[in-house]
């Protein structure tokens, strides 16, 4: 029976064949508008991803500030300190963490026999590489090894390795840092950078222990660490811990600060979800439109199959064969269209590539800017999408045709 009316439902598209490709071209359109409306907001949130992702999103800093509540006989004001005892007892008591790294760092001269520029020097433990995805273009990393010699190597960022080097290979030449001279062992490869005052290409990082011979290292700058778990409950057990460390209330959020990425990223991915929910209900209006020019052609058609439709139910067609025969037919139209939709959006997604988004603003960004990306799930959306469109479309005029008198219909000139 399903047979009989998919085939009936063809041979009543080929009657009018102009008609029916008309309409066949407006789903296409609508369902290709759907497809494309979703790809860009799931690439826009794709974009954010590659952005974060460069740093390390499962990662929080921590760096030393001032009471700003009471706490026992203490006054708001006091510095607090950071130390390597912080980072041992942050390793041993918050759960969930993975690896923390102390870090040391202090605006100095950076030279070599040719240029001398005024930049900032870390002192890192080799986790610092790990934690902030520290990947290297040439070269080795700073090791163990190098912390435990207090060896005078260093791993310069590639802004860095262009400014002092130009186009030489750097590796195994000296540079000094405040006047003290350390071998270049690495060039870390190109981050994100946005304008010439971001100088996250111009690091330049020498092994914790080592960098003593440039600042006093018994206090530290920040302390950074990587986790699993919930982000929130992370930062609750680490202001916990400090704050029992160093005698101010956990509630007093300027003792320290917390920089927490994969919160950042969280409220990031609800702008970017509202972003997809918009484009959808907007792609699903554009659809709507289409079927209503559906809509339209199967009223028309059912108006000129008058007298046929008075003949099958004079043949014994109940409603529910009528019914089935002109929502068939409009659902056929909308299976073609959206097929015909959905290759049209890979085309399209393929021909445009990728549009300029963060690379506008930064520097070695193409990974930040926006691609049309059609998933398997965008294509599951837009046919939901393109069903009830297209049911509700053909539902109308099949009721109208169901509903027919067949004296009257027989009438019908």
């Amino acid at each position: 029976m399903l047979s009989d009316i998919l085939g009936q439902a063809i041979e009543a598209m080929k009657h009018n064949r102009r008609r029916t490709m008309i309409t066949i071209v407006g789903m296409a359109w609508g369902i290709a508008t759907v497809v494309l409306l979703l790809a860009y907001g799931a690439g826009f949130g794709q974009a954010f991803e590659n952005i974060f992702a460069q740093f390390g999103t499962n990662m929080i800093g921590v760096f030393p500030g001032r009471t700003s509540e009471q706490a026992g006989g203490s006054k708001a004001g006091v510095q607090v300190r950071l130390t390597q005892e912080d980072v041992e007892r942050i390793q041993e008591t918050v759960p969930g963490v993975m690896r923390v790294a102390p870090t040391v760092d202090k605006t100095v001269p950076v030279q070599n026999d040719l240029h001398s520029y005024s930049w900032d020097v870390t002192g890192i433990t080799p986790n610092l590489q790990s934690i902030q995805r520290l990947d290297l273009a040439e070269g080795r990393p700073i090791t163990e090894a190098d912390v435990q010699q207090r060896a005078h190597v260093t791993v310069i960022g590639s802004e860095a390795k262009t400014k002092l080097f130009s186009g030489l290979y750097p590796i195994g030449e000296k540079i000094r840092l405040n006047g003290v001279s350390f071998e270049v062992v690495g060039v870390m490869t190109p981050k994100m950078q946005e304008g010439d005052d971001n100088d996250i290409n111009r690091q330049v990082n020498v092994p914790l222990t080592t960098m003593s011979d440039i600042k006093d290292t018994k206090y530290l700058d920040g302390i950074w660490l990587d986790y699993k778990g919930d982000p929130k409950m992370v930062e609750l057990a680490l202001r916990k811990t400090l704050a029992i460390a160093h005698g101010y209330r956990p509630s007093d959020r300027r003792a320290v600060f917390v920089a927490n990425i994969m919160e950042q990223l969280t409220q990031f991915r609800i702008i970017s979800l509202g972003l997809q929910v918009l484009l959808s209900f907007i792609g699903a209006l554009t659809l709507g439109i289409a079927g209503i020019g559906l809509m339209n052609i199967m009223l028309v058609s059912v108006q000129q199959r008058t007298r046929e439709i008075g003949v099958e139910k004079a043949l014994g067609a109940r409603k529910r064969h009528i019914l089935l025969q002109f929502l068939a037919e409009a659902l056929v139209i909308s299976g073609v269209g959206g097929v015909g939709g959905i290759a049209l959006a890979y085309a399209v997604a393929k021909g445009v590539g990728r549009i300029t988004f963060y690379s506008a603003l930064a520097s070695n960004a193409e990974a930040g800017d926006i691609h049309l990306l059609i998933s398997p799930n965008t294509v599951l959306v837009a046919t939901v999408i393109l069903i009830i469109v297209g049911t509700i479309s053909g539902m109308i005029p099949a009721m109208k045709a169901a509903s027919l008198d067949p004296i009257e219909a027989l009438r019908y000139e």
